[in-house]
C-alpha cells in the first residue's frame, strides 16, 4: 500500500458528501431489504433474466441514475455521469450479476426469519444486487460528483452457461468498448472478501452418439450411455496437479428415451479449473484425448464405426490476477486500512474475469453480511452489519474513479 493512497482515502473519507452518503446507507437498510425482497420475487435463471433487468431498469430510473435503459444483451444499466462526460471519456464499473444458477420454474419467493432473508439467490447474487442500488442512491442523495463517470450495471450472463455474455457486451460494444478503466464486481456477502485473483475454467460439453434401437430386438448395438459412462470413469483416473492447483468435474448428464430404448446419444458437461491458463490448455488436451481413446477403443472391438464424438465448447473464462502494483489493489489495501478491515483475498470465478483478461483492472468484492447455503434451495443471507462492507465499497469506487480521471489527464497532457 502506497502512502500516497493512504492520503487519497482519509481525504475521501473525510469528506462532508461522503459522509452523507454513508449518513444514507446507515438510514436506509430497510429500503435496501424491501429492494431485496422485491427482486428475489422475480425469477432469474440463466437466460431469463429480462424480468429482473426491467425491474432494475425501473429502480436505475427512480434513483436519477443517467440513460437507464435495458442493453441489447439485456443488461440494465445507468450512469452517474460527470458533466463534462463526452463519448470518450474514461468510465468506471460498477456491477452486479442478475441471474442465479436455478433452472426456471425454481420456487424463488424470499421468506424473511427475524434478520435472515431466505430463499434461491439471497446471498448470491441478492447481497451484491441490493448494495448496487443502495450505493448508487447513496451516491445520488449526497450530491457527490465523481471525478469520472460511474457506470452501474445489474448484468446477466455470469452463471454457468452465461459465459459472462453480459459483461463481453458491455467491454466490447458501444458506448463502453475501450472506455471502462476499472470494474468492480459486488459478489455475495463478507466484508473483507476480495477477489483479486480470476480462476480460469474450461466447460466442455460431451456428446456420444450411435444408431439406437429397441432393447430387445436391437440388443447388442453400441449403447452411447454405457460408452460415455466408460470414457467418465477414465476421466476420473486423470491425475491433477494440486500446484497449480486444477480440478475436473462431471456437474450433468443426460441421454435416452425410455428404459427399454437403446439410446441414440448420451451427454455430459465437463468444467475445468484452474489457476493457470496453461494447465487448463493441458488439461482440455487430456480430456479429448482420453474421450477420443475410449470411443475409438468401443468401435474397434465391435468392428465398425457406430459410435460418433462430438465435444463442443460451451464457455471459458481467462485465468488472471490483479498485480499487487497495481492502483486498485493499493486503493483496496488503504480503505482496509482506514477502515479497519482485515483484508481477505481469494480466488475465483466472477465477473471480474473478463476485465482482467483484458488488462483492465477489475476485482470482486463482497456486499456485506453474511451469506450460507450458496447454489442450494436453503440458501440463506443476513444482512446484519452490511453497512461497512458498503463503507468499503463506496470508498474505493470514488477512488478509483480519482485515479482514472488522473490517468486521462496525464495521457492527454
Amino acid at each position: 500500500m502506497s502512502s500516497s493512497a493512504h492520503r487519497r482515502i482519509v481525504g475521501l473519507a473525510s469528506d462532508r458528501a461522503v459522509h452523507r452518503a454513508f449518513g444514507w446507507l446507515h438510514l436506509h437498510e430497510p429500503q435496501m431489504r424491501r429492494w431485496q425482497m422485491e427482486f428475489l420475487g422475480i425469477a432469474a435463471p440463466p437466460f431469463g433474466e429480462a424480468e429482473r433487468a426491467k425491474w432494475f431498469c425501473e429502480r436505475f430510473h427512480e434513483i436519477g441514475l443517467v440513460g437507464a435503459r435495458v442493453d441489447a444483451e439485456g443488461n440494465a444499466v445507468g450512469e452517474l455521469r460527470v458533466e463534462s462526460a463526452g463519448a470518450e471519456e474514461p468510465v468506471v464499473l460498477l456491477s452486479a450479476h442478475l441471474d442465479t444458477v436455478f433452472p426456471a420454474g425454481t420456487e424463488c419467493s424470499p421468506r424473511e426469519d427475524g434478520a435472515k432473508i431466505l430463499g434461491p439467490g439471497a446471498c448470491d447474487n441478492g447481497a451484491g444486487l441490493a448494495a448496487l442500488l443502495g450505493l448508487a442512491a447513496a451516491l445520488r442523495h449526497a450530491e457527490i460528483a465523481p471525478a469520472c463517470t460511474i457506470l452501474f450495471a445489474a448484468n446477466v450472463g455470469e452463471e454457468g452457461e452465461g459465459d459472462l455474455r453480459g459483461m463481453r457486451h458491455l467491454f466490447r460494444t458501444e458506448p463502453y468498448a475501450g472506455r471502462i478503466r476499472a470494474a468492480i464486481a459486488l459478489e455475495g456477502g463478507g466484508e473483507a472478501m476480495v477477489v483479486d485473483r480470476a480462476l480460469g475454467s474450461r466447460r466442455l460439453r460431451v456428446t456420444i452418439a450411435g444408431p439406437g434401437g429397441h432393447s430387445w430386438a436391437d440388443a447388442g448395438r453400441a449403447n452411447p450411455i454405457l460408452a460415455l459412462a466408460a470414457a467418465l470413469v477414465e476421466l476420473g483416473k486423470l491425475r491433477l496437479p494440486s500446484r497449480p492447483r486444477t480440478t475436473l468435474n462431471c456437474g450433468v448428464i443426460g441421454g435416452g428415451t425410455s428404459v427399454n430404448s437403446i439410446p441414440e446419444s448420451a451427454t455430459a458437461d465437463l468444467d475445468l479449473r484452474s489457476v493457470s491458463g496453461m494447465e487448463l490448455d493441458r488439461m482440455e488436451l487430456a480430456v479429448l484425448e482420453t474421450l477420443e481413446r475410449v470411443v475409438e477403443a468401443e468401435n474397434r472391438r465391435r468392428g465398425e464405426a457406430e459410435l460418433r464424438l462430438q465435444v463442443r465448447r460451451i464457455g471459458e473464462r481467462a485465468a488472471g490476477a490483479l498485480a499487487a502494483s497495481s492502483a486498485l489493489y493499493s486503493s483496496v489495501r488503504a480503505v482496509d486500512r482506514h477502515l479497519g478491515i482485515a483484508t481477505e483475498a481469494r480466488i475465483g470465478s466472477t465477473d471480474a474475469n473478463l476485465p482482467l483478461s483484458m488488462g483492465v483492472e477489475a476485482l470482486a468484492i463482497g456486499a456485506g453480511g453474511t451469506g450460507w447455503g450458496i447454489h442450494t434451495l436453503q440458501e440463506g443471507y443476513d444482512p446484519t452489519g452490511r453497512e461497512l462492507a458498503l463503507r468499503r465499497v463506496l470508498l474505493l469506487l470514488l477512488d478509483a474513479c480519482a485515479l482514472a480521471a488522473e490517468k486521462e489527464l496525464v495521457l492527454l497532457g
